[in-house]
């Protein structure tokens, strides 16, 4: 290969709500893979890889995912292109996504040596660039939470208000007042209530509440940071 000749990567961000170890709350978590070669050998990165020569971008990153991770999401977003001349010894370009992923999908994805859970605000350092991509990832995520029902790709198909609440509170970092919450939820369209209620807990039956299917996950947002 020409050793100018530029190569075409595909590299995810997985975001995920799993309880915080200290607290319990839920917070947000993203698997990381070990890499096993030079350069960055037994670092930390993003899962990834090859665009394959018969493959569409994302064709590649859903396959790169069932191959490192074993996941395959409903939700699976192009986030940006990064090709910084020296982010790579060889000539790399990256184009990278999102997958959100609710508990289902998450249980799916190994938690060993060669791919670990750790909380998307505290992970080691990374491979590459891929600590400038998770922190313009949560930008992302953070900024669409205003105008998109985004919240919801984290949930089941089956949701309480108060889990969707603890979704915007792990994203946002902040604590959300349940009534006002309510109200901002009642009314806009972005979750249906259903006539179905929890059951089996210490707690009062709360109402379960269903995504709207005439809505799409998230639009286009900005492509830049602030």
């Amino acid at each position: 290969m020409d050793d100018n000749a530029i190569r075409l990567a595909v590299s995810t961000v997985i975001v995920a709500l799993r309880p915080h170890p200290d607290t319990g709350v839920p917070a947000l978590w993203m698997p990381l893979v070990r890499r096993v070669t030079e350069p960055y050998e037994g670092s930390w990165a993003l899962p990834g890889g090859w665009v394959g020569a018969d493959e569409g971008l994302d064709d590649s990153a859903a396959a790169r995912l069932r191959e490192t991770t074993k996941v395959q999401p409903r939700y699976l977003e192009q986030l940006y292109a990064f090709g910084a001349v020296d982010r790579s010894p060889t000539r790399v370009v990256s184009v990278v996504y999102w997958a959100l992923v609710h508990p289902d999908e998450a249980s799916v994805v190994p938690d060993d040596w060669n791919v670990r859970w750790f909380l998307a605000d505290e992970h080691p350092p990374l491979a590459f660039d891929h600590d400038r991509i998770v922190e313009y990832a949560l930008w992302r995520l953070r900024n669409k939470m205003s105008y998109s029902r985004i919240a919801q790709a984290f949930l089941g198909d089956r949701f309480t208000l108060a889990e969707l609440r603890g979704v915007y509170e792990a994203v946002l970092g902040q604590t959300l007042d349940p009534a006002n919450f309510r109200r901002q939820v009642a009314q806009s369209d972005a979750v249906l209530p259903t006539d179905e209620t929890t059951s089996g807990g210490r707690h009062r039956p709360a109402r379960l509440y269903r995504s709207n299917p005439d809505l799409s996950y998230a639009d286009n947002g900005p492509l830049t940071t602030p």
